[in-house]
């Protein structure tokens, strides 16, 4: 398998990315677009499984991970729904499944309803259609965890104490069971989590995933699912951030969409559940093609 990266060039700016596969080879690329906002591409390792039948492309998008890290950018929605079409556009990727998780799903469907053309399919990865609805989903989480770790987390947040290293220990407890539940340390994280960048997060959402302060703030394409004519596969964890309602709104809203639920998985499902996730979207895409 052919494995080469390099730099494009957006903005001012450098972004980084990695192509498993041949891009010349005639299938159908697929395209994943990482989380956070100010994630990295690492977690999307087990992807380059399916180069076997098709190229797979990942990046890292701008401010965060191997790409120029800006400090003069006002960070918006428009920023990474650009980046984007950049990406397609450089790398020649006229015709492509569209894999987006987490915020990368927000992105995705930004890219769906900019009017992008040339999409095969697209696979929405524990991701969701209103912050709004996320936020107070994320909330019911949180006030289900063990009593003392609410207190802790509480009494951060009422402080704005968030860097604080014990509210950053009881997040941990919020994360181990909603967003990857598998052996630690996994070195898919871990260089995540030395490669991502906090100021990007906090700029586009805010301190945690149930306080959106940033410019995500208001960010609900609910009403907009209708338009979407694709092929569409809802793909999540049972132990998910995406939790039931969440992902009801995708299923419902699209009309070409189905849905997978891994039992065993939380937020990262392409770590948890590696086997099965590869299955069921390498099978997905075969049938949308």
């Amino acid at each position: 398998m052919s494995v080469s990266e390099g730099y494009l060039e957006y903005l001012e700016y450098r972004t980084w990315y990695r192509v498993f596969g041949d891009l010349g080879s005639g299938a159908a690329p697929l395209l994943a677009l990482h989380g956070g906002p100010g994630s990295t591409h690492h977690y999307f390792g087990p992807l380059e499984r399916l180069a076997d039948e098709r190229p797979v492309v990942v990046y890292d998008q701008v401010g965060c991970g191997k790409s120029d890290r800006p400090q003069d950018v006002e960070w918006s929605v428009a920023v990474f729904r650009d980046e984007v079409d950049a990406v397609r556009s450089q790398l020649g990727l006229e015709r492509i499944h569209l894999l987006g998780t987490s915020w990368g799903g927000m992105l995705a469907l930004e890219h769906v309803l900019s009017g992008a053309e040339g999409l095969v399919s697209l696979i929405l990865s524990s991701t969701l259609a209103s912050v709004e609805q996320w936020a107070t989903e994320q909330l019911l989480l949180k006030n289900a965890l063990p009593a003392d770790i609410v207190e802790v987390l509480d009494r951060h947040e009422r402080a704005a104490t968030y860097d604080d290293p014990e509210y950053e220990q009881a997040m941990e407890a919020y994360f181990d069971r909603h967003f990857y539940r598998g052996p630690k340390p996994r070195p898919e994280l871990e260089l995540m989590k030395a490669e991502k960048a906090r100021d990007v997060y906090r700029a586009m959402q805010g301190p945690n995933e149930w306080t959106v302060t940033g410019a995500l703030r208001g960010w609900d394409v609910r009403d907009r699912l209708g338009e979407i004519d694709l092929p569409t596969l809802v793909i999540r964890g049972r132990h998910d951030m995406c939790t039931d309602p969440i992902a009801a709104t995708l299923v419902e809203g699209i009309s070409n969409a189905c849905e997978v639920v891994l039992e065993e998985s939380s937020h990262t499902p392409v770590l948890e559940e590696t086997e099965r996730y590869l299955e069921a979207i390498s099978v997905f895409m075969r049938q949308c093609e």
